[in-house]
């Protein structure tokens, strides 16, 4: 494939924010946006969205003649070294990680357009399992407004069927009624219910209604947070509407929650400069997976970083926030060797492109956490059902 015509536009997502859209060859491909950005976050555009919709809409023909064929995943590295050249850089993150990763995927999808294939194909034709969803029932922090809201940021199901569709069913159905639990008639901008109520308080009605679901079905239903803790944390020590919390006690108070609710997942427990922090915590969690996002932010640097001192066992990664869909998968390889469970992730700010089912499972990640309920979040969820079906 030559790439013959590029052209790139802002649209809104989710929440009503700008983000970019990018059309290759006809194939359109969109980027989502977060709302808690870690500091260590590869910037969305190179100055801002409008240059790189300049940048990308002055693309030609004569330059996709230039890079030659685009028959393969791996030859996005020939897109990767024309910009890097073209802008006089070392690293095409550089040029922005929203920006990137939509021009990538775009050029994919017009690549298996073009030779009737399924966009996870183009990754990895070989597979074959599909993941575990983490749905955000509950939500708090930076992404809900209500008063009394949780300092956790979210608060997730994570059924674990042998089926990516009964999981899903468990999920909505979980949702349904930990919302009337509590009586909630708004969600939040990632379509969680928002509550007034502790963290305790949640977990406690998570609990029960999982234990009430797994007797029910006679099935294993996992329960996770995702506590964001750089959003709280100032001056060493961690702010909760009704306590403050240094190093150690947020530890201790991390690990009491995850044994008296036997939590599965747990996003974030320390701020995101604190390796150690979550290697003490990891020690005293069991079999709980201590999940890296702020702390490792889908780069592969601090990654392995983080695994020098054996901080995590799981790690999120959000395609935009790095961008190098290239350098994404060498996470995922990385992950793999290393024995680390993957978790792909939606933003706050989603669009439509269902794409990110496509790379969770191409990539062959262990879970997918974008949301349960919202268009942009379904739509997603709904993919990853179809290549389930298509398997069979």
């Amino acid at each position: 494939m030559i790439i013959k015509e590029v052209s790139a536009r802002k649209i809104k997502d989710s929440r009503g924010d700008e983000t970019i859209e990018v059309s290759v060859n006809g194939s359109r491909a969109s980027s989502p946006s977060g709302k808690s950005r870690g500091k260590y976050e590869t910037p969305s555009y190179r100055e801002n969205i409008d240059w790189n919709i300049a940048f990308l809409n002055s693309w030609n023909e004569a330059d996709g003649k230039k890079l030659g064929e685009i028959n393969s995943f791996y030859d996005l590295e020939k897109v990767e070294e024309d910009i890097k050249k073209s802008l006089k850089i070392n690293d095409v993150k550089k040029f922005g990680a929203n920006a990137i990763f939509a021009f990538e995927s775009a050029i994919l999808k017009a690549l298996v357009k073009e030779q009737r294939k399924e966009l996870w194909q183009i990754i990895n034709p070989k597979a074959r399992k599909l993941p575990f969803p983490a749905g955000n029932a509950v939500g708090g922090g930076l992404h809900s407004s209500n008063k009394g809201k949780p300092s956790f940021q979210e608060f997730l199901v994570i059924p674990r069927t042998a089926s990516f569709s009964k999981n899903y069913d468990i999920m909505k159905d979980f949702y349904k009624k930990i919302g009337r639990k509590f009586k909630s008639k708004k969600t939040n901008d990632e379509g969680a219910w928002e509550v007034s109520a502790d963290e305790e308080s949640i977990l406690k009605e998570f609990d029960s209604l999982r234990n009430e679901l797994e007797k029910k079905l006679g099935e294993n239903i996992g329960i996770g947070v995702d506590a964001a803790t750089s959003t709280f944390f100032k001056s060493n020590s961690y702010y909760y509407k009704d306590k403050s919390l240094d190093k150690s006690k947020q530890i201790k108070f991390a690990s009491g929650l995850i044994k008296k609710y036997k939590i599965l997942y747990f996003e974030d427990p320390l701020n995101e400069d604190d390796f150690t922090g979550f290697y003490n915590l990891k020690k005293e969690a069991g079999g709980c997976l201590i999940v890296g996002d702020d702390l490792t932010a889908t780069s592969l640097d601090r990654l392995k970083r983080a695994l020098e001192i054996d901080s995590v066992n799981a790690v999120i990664v959000k395609p935009n926030q790095n961008g190098s869909l290239l350098e994404m998968k060498k996470i995922f390889e990385f992950c793999k060797l290393k024995g680390i469970k993957t978790i792909m992730s939606h933003r706050s700010g989603e669009t439509m492109d269902d794409a990110l089912a496509d790379y969770t499972f191409g990539f062959q990640a262990d879970f997918i956490k974008c949301g349960i309920a919202g268009k942009e979040r379904e739509v997603k969820l709904k993919r990853l059902g179809e290549i389930e079906e298509s398997l069979r």
